[in-house]
């Protein structure tokens, strides 16, 4: 496991885990065997979090966290494991002579069984920094947002595509200005109650230079995380390397759904490429999307061109499923995972105590103590339960993906036949999840305690936190 960290910046950042560290636990496959089946994967903290880990851990602040590197085992019930959890801190002459690195393996019995929950600890305060920031606010608020300004700048009301991705753009902008004064802000409940602090926005930033357009594709992330692979016996064209994969099998049926909806009304009102190419509205919208609302990235040559049909389809494709599915299935279930703060700490307080020490006598006799001083504390506990509810609760006035605010949004009767077939498939998707959700074999899907995978169910049918519903956009 390497890193793209500069080395002339921060020296060798190369993992320590070796085969020494994780060969028992791969019932008894050979690691080249183990890779080769593809039941290898790593949860990747590394880059995103060491280049501020001087500033985070220094002596007059209260968070101490680790870049962390975590390795997952696929079990033959399709369920993950972690076999090993690398925590690294910057070299003490400075970040050019690399890391100080500490590999963790799991132990069901003694000491060593409480320091590898406690480093399963840490690994979760990343992973929840991560989310919040990059999983939810950059890949769906912060870049769908040109795409809101862009609508309602370039297309007019009447425009084809502007009746079809409006719904998608509902509320996004006001959400938006309530994180910039209230969420992200300095001081404000991000920097406060995630590990980063002061640094969330600027690490965000950084992961946003590797953000392509095209691969917010579904079918085009699962590819690239090595979570699925080019079949074409398979539904889709796409087989899931862990078929218990609620997010994945849900989310294709979803993607495939918007997929075929947003090609019958594209291809209704664009008989030919030549249409599309022609259109001055359209390739008005596409240009201040490319070159002034990700300006930063107007010379990619990922951008689709939008010179065909087929390119008008995905791009919208993609746009609906940022706003709509993508964005339901990062934000609404955050209360439930991460309110109880054991189960998922925001902070860490301290760093692991070494073997020996007087911090290391306390952690052994008395964990549960030792546990709640290393994580989230309660004087954030209600800051944080407060933001989590705020997001995850479905307002009353929710309009889901199988619906239109109003059921006249166009009157050509063709695309409004298109869409009652859409909205119909929608709900065959979501009965289709719920009986899923109730096969035992499938042990992913509800866990062991029995916490179903619903949040791609389309509609909810009360406000709330209801653990279900896709909204039509980002408007928490």
């Amino acid at each position: 496991m390497t890193s793209k960290l500069d080395p002339e910046l921060y020296g060798d950042q190369t993992s320590k885990i070796t085969e020494l560290h994780i060969k028992n636990n791969l019932k008894e496959l050979p690691i080249h065997e183990a890779l080769a089946k593809n039941k290898l994967f790593i949860l990747d903290h590394q880059d995103s979090f060491m280049p501020y880990l001087r500033s985070i851990n220094a002596a007059h602040t209260a968070t101490k966290v680790y870049a962390s590197r975590t390795l997952l085992f696929l079990k033959n019930d399709d369920t993950l494991k972690p076999i090993a959890i690398e925590l690294s801190l910057p070299h003490p002459n400075g970040y050019q002579y690399g890391t100080i690195s500490k590999v963790y393996t799991p132990t069901e019995h003694g000491p060593e069984s409480i320091i590898w929950e406690l480093a399963k600890a840490y690994v979760a305060v990343n992973d929840s920094a991560y989310h919040q920031l990059c999983s939810h606010w950059l890949s769906t608020h912060a870049v769908i947002e040109p795409f809101v300004i862009a609508t309602h700048r370039q297309l007019s009301a009447l425009h084809p595509i502007h009746k079809l991705v409006q719904p998608h753009t509902r509320g996004t902008m006001s959400m938006n200005a309530l994180s910039r004064s209230d969420l992200i802000n300095a001081g404000g409940y991000i920097e406060s109650l995630f590990s980063q602090g002061k640094h969330a926005m600027e690490a965000s930033a950084v992961v946003y230079k590797d953000w392509v357009f095209t691969e917010q594709a579904l079918p085009a992330d699962l590819l690239k995380r090595g979570l699925a692979v080019k079949d074409q016996h398979s539904r889709y064209g796409l087989r899931l390397i862990i078929e218990d994969y609620p997010y994945g099998e849900d989310g294709l049926d979803i993607w495939f759904a918007i997929n075929s909806w947003v090609k019958d009304y594209c291809y209704y009102y664009y008989k030919s490429d030549d249409i599309v190419q022609k259109d001055i509205e359209l390739q008005a919208w596409w240009k201040e999307i490319r070159e002034v609302g990700h300006g930063d990235k107007k010379d990619e040559a990922w951008w689709p061109k939008m010179q065909t049909r087929d390119e008008l389809v995905e791009s919208c494709t993609i746009l609906i499923w940022i706003s709509s599915a993508l964005h339901a299935a990062v934000n609404f279930g955050q209360y439930d995972f991460i309110a109880f703060f054991l189960n998922r700490p925001t902070l860490s307080r301290r760093f692991m105590p070494e073997e020996g020490s007087d911090e290391y006598k306390k952690l052994i006799s008395h964990p549960e103590k030792g546990f709640l001083l290393t994580v989230t504390s309660k004087d954030h506990i209600e800051g944080l339960i407060d933001l989590l509810n705020f997001l995850s609760t479905h307002d009353s006035d929710e309009v889901y993906l199988n619906q239109r605010e109003n059921p006249d949004w166009t009157l050509d009767t063709y695309p409004l036949h298109a869409f009652e077939r859409f909205a119909d498939k929608l709900g065959k998707i979501g009965d289709a999840i719920e009986k899923r959700n109730k096969d035992k074999d499938k042990k992913n899907r509800a866990g062991p305690v029995n916490f179903p995978y619903t949040f791609l169910i389309p509609t909810s049918k009360q406000a709330g936190i209801t653990d279900r519903g896709i909204p039509n956009s980002i408007s928490k």
